[in-house]
């Protein structure tokens, strides 16, 4: 049977069924006043009559705090709250989205689910939202660890004049462990004042920095144990173990999706699709994640992540 298959892919009830059991294993918990005791589950409940559903549309998880005596459903205080589409479309966008190597567009998720453009758009940034990791405490590498660390250059700023190298472009920093996980961001300069404290406080002391040659990567190298490099301008890639091509096959993926895709993405928006890219990196089939599991994953994340428009 296809995943798409599955009941909680084209049946609401089931959705939330699933959506319950992923992010609230232990029971329902009133996001009103935090009660996790006595709740009721309130079944038949329809909402308003309207021109487009003149019986009212059935409310599907609906539940009501045995303390507060307020109603919720596990939308609240996720990505889902506020929307109007379906919760089950939603889990095929999640499903989509993480299981699409080089991401999927707007326009195909307005298209495949047969919502709006707008609202298509709005739902695959909340997504990237849930995809986000929310803290780094755990640094990368480790005692004799290679971590490597570049930079790259990707579409425009906005207003920028378009000029020969890459100061009209949007710069991203990435720093990736060898076998293990990716971290983006996206920053104003490539110069060594800005990628110090964020190579400082997400690369362990005790690990090894690969760069290639550029310049400000030497001050920052001398705060780890060592600092090895490859002189790309003079055509050494390789040096042993010392090379940067696993940073470089992640840029690859990334920017083939970005040009292909999202295109038009701006400086506002940058992390997210940074976010995504990452999630999906740091869960890849490689390490033993499949599609279904990837997207169990960022289910989880939907919690506290909600943007603050609506769909």
């Amino acid at each position: 049977m296809s995943v798409l298959s599955q009941a909680h892919m084209h049946d609401e009830a089931a959705a939330f069924a699933h959506v319950e059991s992923m992010i609230l294993p232990d029971g329902p918990v009133c996001p009103h006043c935090g009660n996790c005791g006595k709740v009721y589950e309130l079944k038949g409940v329809r909402s308003k009559p309207s021109k487009k559903n003149p019986e009212g549309v059935e409310r599907h998880g609906l539940k009501k705090c045995a303390e507060c005596r307020k109603q919720f459903t596990v939308r609240i205080g996720t990505i889902f709250e506020e929307s109007h589409i379906p919760l089950h479309k939603w889990l095929q966008a999640i499903h989509l989205m993480c299981s699409s190597k080089k991401g999927i567009s707007s326009h195909q998720l307005h298209r495949t689910l047969e919502v709006t453009y707008k609202a298509a758009w709005f739902l695959s940034h909340r997504i990237r939202e849930a995809m986000r990791t929310g803290s780094f405490d755990v640094p990368l590498g480790g005692k004799g660890e290679p971590v490597e660390v570049d930079e790259t250059f990707i579409g425009r700023k906005k207003g920028a004049e378009v000029k020969r190298g890459t100061s009209h472009k949007m710069a991203v920093l990435s720093l990736v462990e060898r076998g293990g996980n990716v971290r983006s961001f996206t920053v104003k300069t490539t110069k060594a004042k800005e990628l110090a404290p964020i190579v400082n406080a997400n690369v362990a002391k005790e690990s090894f920095l690969l760069t290639d040659e550029a310049k400000q990567y030497q001050s920052i190298g001398k705060a780890l144990d060592a600092h090895l490099w490859v002189n790309h301008g003079s055509g050494e890639y390789v040096d042993g173990p010392v090379h940067t091509n696993t940073i470089e096959g992640f840029f690859s993926i990334f920017k083939r999706g970005m040009k292909g895709v999202y295109q038009h993405c701006s400086e506002k928006h940058l992390h997210r699709y940074l976010a995504e890219y990452d999630f999906r990196y740091n869960n890849r089939t490689a390490q033993g994640v499949d599609d279904r599991a990837r997207a169990n994953k960022a289910l989880v994340g939907v919690v506290g992540k909600r943007l603050k428009y609506a769909c």
